[in-house]
């Protein structure tokens, strides 16, 4: 990538992008709270064309319910110089008729830490959008370390 020459990003297939959003570890989801945004990191698990994750009630979950939200995952391969993201849009619904709790009780689906995390959420997809593009080398300085899953995703919730 030594030669200046600007490579564009290539515009990822909704097959590509729910491969890569399945792949996903921790995505994170954007909501309004209040008059301004608010990102939560979440692990969550891909289930019929949605989003699923588990959280308790509280800030997240009021401000997620209802209403249309923005779930982002990515990723880097040092190896490869190649980075990728993933934006998914769409309404978040709380999973409460019974049967569907049932259905989501069974995901392989686990809190990352003690607290419980009774309450599922489905995030029905208006829209999947995703690119893949090549990280310049001079954004991969020499004798960097690369960034831990930690520092590109946080500690989910």
């Amino acid at each position: 990538m030594g030669t200046g020459e600007a490579v564009p990003a290539v515009e990822l297939n909704s097959s590509e992008c729910w491969g890569l959003l399945r792949e996903a570890v921790v995505g994170r989801m954007a909501v309004i709270v209040g008059d301004h945004p608010e990102i939560f990191p979440v692990n969550h698990i891909v289930d019929r064309g949605s989003l699923v994750f588990r959280t308790a009630a509280g800030t997240k979950l009021a401000a997620a319910v209802g209403r249309v939200v923005a779930f982002e995952v990515d990723g880097y391969d040092p190896v490869t110089g190649n980075a990728w993201s993933v934006v998914v849009k769409g309404r978040a619904v709380e999973v409460t008729r019974l049967y569907e709790v049932l259905e989501a009780v069974e995901l392989p689906l686990f809190p990352w830490h003690s607290l419980p995390k009774p309450r599922f959420v489905r995030i029905d997809a208006d829209t999947v959008t995703g690119r893949r593009f090549r990280v310049q080398e001079l954004a991969r300085t020499p004798g960097q370390a690369e960034p831990s899953d930690a520092e590109l995703h946080g500690e989910p919730e």
